[in-house]
Parts: C-alpha cells; sequence; structure tokens
C-alpha cells in the first residue's frame, strides 16, 4: 500500500515539475504532463495501472465542462453540428483508408483510418476552457464535431472487432441494435436521474448548503454516468458530458462544477500522465524520420477535410479554418481503436507502435493548435480568401450593462429591483437554493454558488460585469469574497454593505470600491423618523411642557406628501 502511494507521489511530483517547466518556457502544461508520462511514468507503473484511474479523470473533466452546456447552445448549431461530424469521420476514415491501402490491405488501412479520424476532446476541451475560448463559435463548433466523433466510437470499435473475427452479417446487425437499444435505455435513465431526481434532491432544505454532501454527490453522479455508459458499451466521457450536461439546467450546476474542480484536476493530470506512458521513446527516435512525416499528413488531411465540410455547410470560413486546425490532430480514442484492431489480429506490433507514435507527438501539438487556431484562421482568411476579418459587433457584449449581485436577501433583491429600472441586467450568486423562488419571479439569472469561489464568479459573467455589489451581512464573508472578486477582476468597481460600522475598515482594505455603512444609515433615517413623528403628534410640544420648558427650536417644515411618504416608511436592516 505505502509502495503504491509513494510512486503515485513521484508520478504527481513529476508531473507537477514537468507542467512548471512547461509554463516557464510559455507552453501549455499539458505538454509537461505527457512529457513525465514519457520519462518517468513507465518506471514506477505499467500502463493497465494507471489507465482505469486516468479514464475517470477524463470523465470528471467531461463532466465538468458539460456543466457549463445546456442542450438549448447545442441545439443552437442547428444540423449542422451532427452533418458536419457524421461527414467528418466517415470522408476521414475513407481517405485515410484509400491512401494506406496503397500499402497494406485493406482492413489493417481501414482499423488505422478509424484511428486517425478521431481528435482529442481531453485536450482540446481542456485548452479552449483554460483560455476561455469554449463559447466562441470554434468553441461550439469543435465541440459538436467531438461529441459527434465520441459518439461514432462504439460503432467503429464494433466495425473493427467484426473485422478481426469470423461471423455473419446478421450477428453485427444484432451486435449494433442491441448496444444502440442499451444506449436509449441508458439516455432515458440519465434524463430521470439528472434532469429530475438529482435536483430536486439538492432542492431539499440544508442539503444544498452542506459543501462535503454536494462534493460526494457530484462525484458519485460522474462515476455513476461513467458506469452506465461503460455497462452499456458507450465512451464513458460521452455518459459524463451527457450527465453533467443535464445538471446544467439546473441552477446548481455553477457550484458542483466549483466543488469538483480540485479533485477533478488530479485525475485529469494522471490521465495525460498515463498517455504519456504509451509512447516507445526507443521506437519513436529510430523511427522519427517515418513519424514526422506521418504526423504533417494526417494534420493537414484532416485539416482539408474539415474546413471542407463546413463551408460546403456555409460555416463562416473564418471559423471553418479556426476549427479544422482545432481538430486536426489525433486523439486518445486512437489507443482504444488500434488496440482493438490488434486484439483481432489486424495490427501487427510495429503498426500499433507506429500508431501510438503517430498519435503521441499530434497530442504533444494538440495545445499548440488550439491556441493558434484563431489567429491563424484570421491570417488565412483575410490573405488566402480575401475576406475581411470578422470583428464582434459593438451590441455583442453587456459589459455596460450587466450588474452582479452577491447575496440575494432583502438588499440584494431590493438592489436588483433598482438597477432593473435602470435598464441595466442584474444577475446574481447565492449559496441558498431558496432564493430561487425570489429570482424566479423578478425574472433575475440566479447561479447558485459560494462568492468567494473563482470558478462560481467566473461562470457568473464576472469579467462582463461594469459593477458588482456584495450584500451578505457577514462582513468577514464579505472581505473574502472582495478579495477574491479584487483578485480576478483588478478594475472592477466594487460595493458593499457594512453591517457594522467597526467592519468598514476591512471591507476597505479588502478592495471594496464604496462600502455603504448601514448603521450610520439606519441612524440618519431613524433620527429623520423621529423628528418628523414629534412633529406630527405634537409630542414635541408636549414633551418640553411636562418639564416647564419651551420648545428651544422651531418644529421640522412641512413636508411634501411624497417625502412624508418616504419618511414614515419602517425602517430595517436589509
Amino acid at each position: 500500500m505505502w509502495q503504491l502511494l509513494t510512486k503515485l507521489f513521484l508520478l504527481i511530483l513529476a508531473a507537477y515539475m514537468a507542467g512548471i517547466l512547461a509554463q516557464l518556457f510559455r507552453q501549455s502544461a499539458i505538454v509537461g504532463y505527457l512529457l513525465a508520462g514519457s520519462f518517468v511514468g513507465g518506471l514506477l507503473f505499467d500502463y493497465a495501472t494507471v489507465a482505469s484511474v486516468a479514464e475517470l479523470g477524463v470523465a470528471l473533466l467531461l463532466f465538468s465542462i458539460g456543466l457549463e452546456f445546456s442542450f438549448q447552445q447545442l441545439k443552437a448549431l442547428g444540423r449542422s453540428l451532427l452533418t458536419g461530424g457524421v461527414l467528418q469521420v466517415i470522408l476521414t476514415l475513407v481517405a485515410f483508408a484509400a491512401l494506406l491501402h496503397l500499402f497494406m490491405p485493406l482492413a489493417q488501412a481501414v482499423v488505422i483510418g478509424a484511428a486517425f479520424a478521431v481528435s482529442s476532446t481531453a485536450i482540446v476541451l481542456r485548452v479552449l476552457l483554460d483560455s476561455t475560448q469554449m463559447d466562441s463559435n470554434r468553441g461550439r463548433m469543435a465541440l459538436g464535431i467531438l461529441l459527434v466523433q465520441d459518439l461514432a466510437v462504439v460503432p467503429l470499435v464494433l466495425l473493427v472487432s467484426l473485422m478481426g473475427e469470423a461471423g455473419s452479417m446478421t450477428t453485427a446487425l444484432v451486435r449494433v441494435a442491441r448496444t444502440m437499444a442499451a444506449a436509449g435505455g441508458l439516455v432515458l435513465v440519465f434524463y430521470l436521474m439528472f434532469y429530475r431526481v438529482i435536483p430536486w434532491v439538492l432542492r431539499r432544505e440544508g442539503l444544498f448548503a452542506n459543501r462535503e454532501l454536494t462534493i460526494l454527490l457530484a462525484i458519485l453522479s460522474a462515476m455513476g454516468a461513467v458506469g452506465g455508459a461503460h455497462a452499456v458499451g458507450l465512451s464513458p466521457a460521452l455518459g459524463a458530458f451527457l450527465a453533467g450536461m443535464l445538471l446544467a439546467e439546473s441552477p446548481f450546476a455553477t457550484q458542483i462544477r466549483s466543488d469538483i474542480d480540485a479533485i477533478r484536476t488530479l485525475f485529469v493530470v494522471l490521465f495525460f500522465t498515463s498517455i504519456g506512458m504509451l509512447l516507445d521513446l526507443g521506437w519513436l527516435v529510430r523511427h522519427l524520420h517515418l513519424v514526422l512525416p506521418a504526423v504533417l499528413l494526417v494534420f493537414l488531411i484532416k485539416a482539408v477535410l474539415i474546413v471542407g465540410i463546413l463551408k460546403i455547410l456555409r460555416i463562416d470560413i473564418q471559423v471553418a479554418l479556426g476549427t479544422g486546425i482545432t481538430l486536426g490532430q489525433v486523439g486518445e480514442f486512437a489507443f482504444v481503436l488500434v488496440a482493438a484492431g490488434r486484439d483481432g489480429g489486424l495490427v501487427g506490433a510495429d503498426l500499433f507502435a507506429g500508431v501510438v507514435a503517430v498519435t503521441m507527438l499530434s497530442m504533444f501539438l494538440a495545445p499548440y493548435m488550439v491556441t493558434t487556431a484563431d489567429p491563424v484562421a484570421r491570417k488565412l482568411a483575410s490573405g488566402l480568401f480575401r475576406r475581411p476579418v470578422a470583428r464582434p459587433a459593438a451590441g455583442d457584449s453587456e459589459a455596460c450593462g450587466k450588474a452582479l449581485i452577491v447575496g440575494f436577501g432583502p438588499a440584494g433583491r431590493t438592489v436588483a429591483d433598482k438597477l432593473k429600472t435602470m435598464g441595466m441586467h442584474p444577475e446574481v450568486i447565492e449559496l441558498n437554493p431558496a432564493a430561487l423562488n425570489h429570482a424566479s419571479e423578478q425574472g433575475v439569472r440566479l447561479h447558485l454558488g459560494d462568492g468567494t469561489k473563482p470558478d462560481v464568479l467566473d461562470h457568473a459573467g464576472i469579467h462582463a460585469a461594469a459593477v458588482v455589489v456584495v450584500t451578505v451581512p457577514d462582513s468577514r464573508t464579505a472581505a473574502d469574497m472582495i478579495r477574491t472578486i479584487r483578485s480576478t477582476l483588478p478594475e472592477v468597481n466594487i460595493i458593499a454593505r457594512g453591517r457594522y460600522h467597526r467592519h468598514i475598515p476591512l471591507l476597505e482594505a479588502a478592495g471594496a470600491s464604496l462600502v455603504v455603512d448601514e448603521e450610520k444609515i439606519v441612524g440618519e433615517r431613524l433620527a429623520d423618523t423621529t423628528a418628523m413623528h414629534l412633529s406630527e403628534t405634537n409630542l414635541y410640544d408636549m414633551a418640553c411642557r411636562m418639564i416647564g420648558k419651551a420648545p428651544q427650536v422651531p418644529p421640522p417644515p412641512a413636508q411634501t406628501d411624497e417625502i412624508q411618504a418616504e419618511h414614515t416608511e419602517t425602517v430595517s436592516p436589509a
């Protein structure tokens, strides 16, 4: 047991050090994790030991990414999503199979073509997420095609397996039909569990506020989705994504994603190091003169096919180019497909090592492809295609009209109402599910989550906010929120509620632009209300006569009906 923990510690330490080196050289940390697996992982573990844990890492990554999306967002892509993804898989497989058939038997060529048809879901989505490009046109298009690729893995594995064994067409069709029926049943179960049951459970009194129970429920949800997908022969990562996307329809998605972030990071790092362990460095060095041209050829063929398909579907040329560059690499499911071919006797040891080397090298390059896709696409669109570079329209951003309110008690609800009358678009972060009804009544979008978590602030769109209003009554919690907000967005205006006068310096030191001193304002309002009441009821004159003195000051001047009504309201802390 302790030996296993020691090895795991050394592997994570190697990944950490390699990630630091990659960052120092301004490279993606993913490259560091892959290198750590290539150089150190094989000395500590065999691939099978880490593979199952690593698969859970991908599932958690896809689960958390699914929490960022809803079916409405994907539906907006329309038929181009499904059509483009299906055409990309089929045409890529056919193109590579036809080319490779010149040098090898058709069955082998089909296996390699199927492996090269898929791109790296884990790397592409991770880099898009880190660079906040997930919700761009390119990001959504890439996500759609990646999801279709993941769906296609199941029939592709069946195809490869059937080519490697003797069997009738009837048997093959029965297997496919059985898998599809099981997949349909799983989707129905997922819908009931993640769209109906789990949100209902989280709404129970006090449960959502208990962070430990929520974290456990989130991890159980992801693991259950993985297990269910694996049981019916679907991609576990796809099952986790579907579960996350169903939960994304609920208001709990923001906090759940934040809660599982740390454990997800650990498992994702293990995934990338395990992928690095697959690379035979000796074989790669001996055959580098063949592997490098193969990687370039694979990238060009895939990118050109994707751009061509998207242009046929009338997708903007800049988006098509960016998507083609983003998805030009080969993904982790290539290992599954080529391993199925090897197990069926279709792929020999050298060919298997070659496909792994090409896939690994393209995965090393994948972060650079994703990060450079947009600038390269802009240059190509404005250069080769003689097209003006697309720029965001002035009305595309709501930065000037969005306000973020943290805390949705009586004070927060009053602020939201006032901002709406001013034409602004308030959004709210609140940890208490009971606030959902108030938000729905006021027509305000509410993010259930902890305002001290940077992930929650990002998901709520703090970068588009013109002002952030912190209304939570506890001053220490408010100060923590202000510090997090200030570190996330240094220039934003932060207005905070100070419950007690003695806490004002604490909130100002935390970074609040303006603090509303609740005791001072309530004191002034109480004084005005008291003076008005004394004047209206002649209590002032009576009090003076009781002690035998004449009034020292004239009574307050008469107030207009509007001001009088304002001053006679009951005043209480928000």
